[in-house]
């Protein structure tokens, strides 16, 4: 059953379409036929975008209404130029440059747009590369330890605001861009320069109009929004007025964020999560008696959660208000809530292991981590450890869980992750999270986890036993 999710109080808005073209203007012209032609030469990138919130602007724009048309320099030059120039730079250097940028005034002035390279270097490969911040979603914690670093290599990049465009090329874009740096580096006191033209101008909002609610009453902007989706095992009837099996209400991400829209692949954070809660349901809807479970299962997949936890915040909104949508749900009857975090990188380093994060001390709680080591046991792979996570750590990680626990502290829930006291994804909320940095056995493995751990709660040791002989 799909949930239609339009937010009650936008965090974040798009402002404007996401397709773009580059181009960059040469100097060699056969015949006036092919004037277009030899001056453009036109090629596609993924952009940064401005967004608004309540409190302010975010992400990339021209910083009016032209075109920005610069010259093109590499990273190296930039400080020999006196005036605004297309930096082109790697992903590593890029990192450097927004703290230029942050903490020089004089040096962002000459900044007319920055063109990162496609591709990996070794530095950005061992380091690793996050937009997002160090804790990100900081502000909905349920606890007051807002400081601690679940995400130490957070740049914080995605969440500041830049006056220039921004755009990671295509590889076949970096090959052309690096010619054209090349080329003007080599004519360096000549009278004529290759250029980069961004035409699509990135701002579309009036002037003056810095934040969402102004924007959303001017109508020059559109909410960000989407679908999230719930079902259950076995299906609830509606048409029954006899809802009173406590619930165990299972949920995961459905997307993912980062600083070039469009390039939000998420394969480790959160994809890895929502393809092991999907095997997870797959396999418990093979399983006969379903009907007979003493426990409700559900399943809610969230949409929006890199921005606010948009997804399951509006959820709760629509229990409250027992909509249409949540027909069926009584939140009072939700006895534990378990969320499928990153899971894909639990056979990394040698290391078999799953870390189970939980909100607070309770019997609910208990009998899931009890369900958790059972399902264990049960498993043909012998070498997976499941663990509970560090003491020290200030509570669970950044999850939608948190939005549960804002709504109601007294919610028991767990977290399964492949980390304990930080993050194991070095590219969380990238362009660069893709299949690469994620281990499919790990996600069977989860999956399988889930699976049984939903099984042993919703009914007995017995009945497991029988169904896993």
């Amino acid at each position: 059953m799909a949930i239609n999710l339009p937010l009650l109080l936008p965090f974040l808005l798009f402002l404007f379409n996401s397709h773009f073209t580059l181009s960059f203007s040469v100097n060699s012209m056969e015949s006036v036929p092919d004037l277009t032609k030899s001056m453009y030469v036109d090629f596609n990138g993924y952009p940064c975008v401005r967004l608004l919130n309540l409190t302010g602007e975010i992400g990339c724009s021209n910083p009016g209404r032209d075109k920005v048309v610069a010259p093109v320099v590499r990273y190296k030059n930039v400080n020999e130029v006196t005036k605004p120039s297309a930096v082109l730079v790697s992903l590593y250097e890029f990192l450097e440059l927004c703290g230029r940028i942050s903490n020089d005034s004089n040096f962002a002035k000459n900044i007319g747009g920055v063109l990162v390279e496609q591709g990996m270097d070794t530095q950005i490969k061992s380091k690793g590369f996050s937009p997002d911040q160090k804790f990100p979603g900081a502000e909905f914690a349920p606890y007051k330890t807002n400081n601690y670093e679940w995400n130490p290599i957070g740049a914080g990049m995605m969440w500041r605001a830049y006056s220039f465009p921004v755009f990671l090329l295509t590889e076949g874009g970096t090959q052309l861009v690096q010619e054209v740096a090349m080329n003007n580096e080599k004519k360096k006191n000549d009278y004529t320069e290759d250029v980069v033209e961004f035409d699509l101008v990135m701002q579309t909002t009036k002037s003056g109009t810095h934040d969402s609610e102004s924007c959303l009453q001017e109508q020059t902007c559109l909410p960000l929004g989407g679908y999230s989706v719930w079902s259950s095992l076995p299906p609830i009837n509606n048409s029954s007025s006899n809802h009173s099996k406590p619930i165990i209400l299972t949920v995961a991400s459905m997307d993912s964020a980062s600083f070039f829209r469009d390039k939000n692949l998420g394969a480790e954070s959160p994809i890895s999560g929502l393809i092991a809660l999907l095997a997870a349901v797959d396999s418990l809807s093979r399983v006969n008696g379903l009907d007979d479970l003493s426990k409700q299962l559900v399943f809610s997949v969230f949409t929006g959660e890199a921005w606010g936890y948009l997804g399951s915040r509006r959820f709760l909104f629509e229990l409250d208000l027992q909509s249409e949508a949540v027909s069926g749900l009584n939140s009072s009857l939700f006895e534990t809530v378990i969320e499928i975090g990153s899971v894909g990188k639990g056979f990394s380093q040698g290391k078999n292991t799953f870390f189970a994060h939980t909100a607070a001390v309770s019997l609910a709680t208990n009998k899931t981590l009890d369900a958790l080591k059972h399902a264990r046991d049960s498993l043909e792979l012998k070498n997976i450890t499941v663990s509970s996570a560090s003491t020290s750590n200030p509570g669970i990680p950044p999850s939608s869980l948190m939005a549960f626990l804002k709504k109601n502290p007294s919610t028991s829930g767990m977290v399964l992750e492949d980390f304990d006291t930080s993050f194991s994804d070095k590219f969380y909320h990238s362009h660069l999270d893709d299949m690469s940095n994620i281990n499919s056995t790990a996600i069977v493995a989860a999956a399988s986890l889930v699976a049984r751990t939903l099984y042993i709660l919703a009914s007995d040791d017995k009945r497991f036993k029988q169904h896993s002989s």
